[in-house]
């Protein structure tokens, strides 16, 4: 199975401070690297790691920064299937503290110009089986589409809708898998408790819903009530900036290897664990050999 992921690709800048500035105030950092970021282009990366042969569809701008991120991606994947458009690449600012916490400010004018069904390759390439990864960063109108679009060619659909557009969320009922944290997840819903919100996801459409806990792992809710919890092993938080991308990713690719849910989720609740002990958002993602191991140590013990 495919897996195909349409959403946006950045620079990442990441400053490391002890802590957030104020209003109005001016802080120095500790240190700052840029980094190929986005969370289309992290998933995409992450689940190219597990094995999973994986389609990106996301635009650049035609510039340096553009002609960067193509090498960049291409170290991981196929980067042939990025649209140029006349306006500058997408960049982020990422402000990480002591604590592993971060804040992120994005600049997304290609992210909220492109549309993966312009061209038809993504229709005519999707095929019954393969998989569908997409955020919230296309515009919503167009999310909504590429989802009904996968479903129609009998498709999984992975829906992580986040960012989360003010206003304008996408429906769910053209999605396999809704995966959101736990303040997604009451934003969506109305609903505090991550239970009831996981419940509610799958009333509003989804099939199943997953809702990540940081520490605690996630929650996994199917369309019959039930409820699992897979815990996260306990780490050293030095950056969460992208675990949830590496989560969703690896998700995917263990699915396309054939997985079943349950395994799935676990694989990828101890991806993202790897990676909020590193700094970086991509850089911090398990490389192939260490996703390998992984996958093939958790099978074993599910075995």
């Amino acid at each position: 199975m495919r897996v195909h992921v349409l959403g946006n690709v950045c620079v990442d800048t990441t400053f490391r401070l002890d802590r957030f500035p104020a209003p109005g105030e001016t802080l120095n950092a500790s240190e700052h690297a840029d980094g190929l970021g986005g969370k289309g282009a992290n998933q995409a990366v992450a689940a190219a790691r597990t094995g999973a042969d994986v389609r990106f569809r996301a635009a650049i701008g035609n510039d340096a920064a553009g002609a960067w991120i193509t090498e960049q991606l291409s170290r991981d994947l196929d980067a042939s299937h990025l649209t140029t458009l006349q306006l500058p690449s997408d960049r982020s600012t990422v402000m990480v503290d002591a604590r592993g916490e971060n804040l992120i400010v994005t600049g997304a004018s290609c992210a909220a110009a492109f549309d993966p069904l312009a061209d038809g390759d993504f229709i005519r390439s999707v095929e019954r089986g393969d998989i569908v990864v997409v955020q919230g960063n296309l515009d919503p109108d167009i999310t909504t589409a590429c989802l009904k679009v996968a479903r129609g060619a009998e498709a999984m659909t992975i829906f992580n809708p986040s960012p989360l557009a003010a206003g304008n969320t996408p429906g769910l009922s053209d999605v396999s898998v809704a995966i959101a944290n736990a303040g997604e997840a009451a934003q969506l819903t109305g609903m505090s408790n991550p239970d009831a919100a996981a419940r509610e996801l799958i009333r509003l459409g989804a099939g199943t819903a997953i809702v990540t806990l940081g520490a605690l792992g996630c929650l996994v809710a199917d369309g019959e009530g039930r409820i699992d919890r897979f815990v996260a092993p306990r780490v050293a938080v030095v950056d969460t900036s992208g675990a949830g991308d590496v989560f969703c990713g690896c998700l995917a690719g263990c699915l396309a290897a054939g997985m079943d849910l349950a395994v799935a989720a676990r694989i990828a609740v101890r991806a993202a664990a790897i990676s909020v002990g590193r700094a970086g958002t991509l850089g911090s993602c398990p490389d192939r050999r260490e996703m390998k191991l992984l996958m093939e140590t958790t099978e074993a013990e599910t075995a």
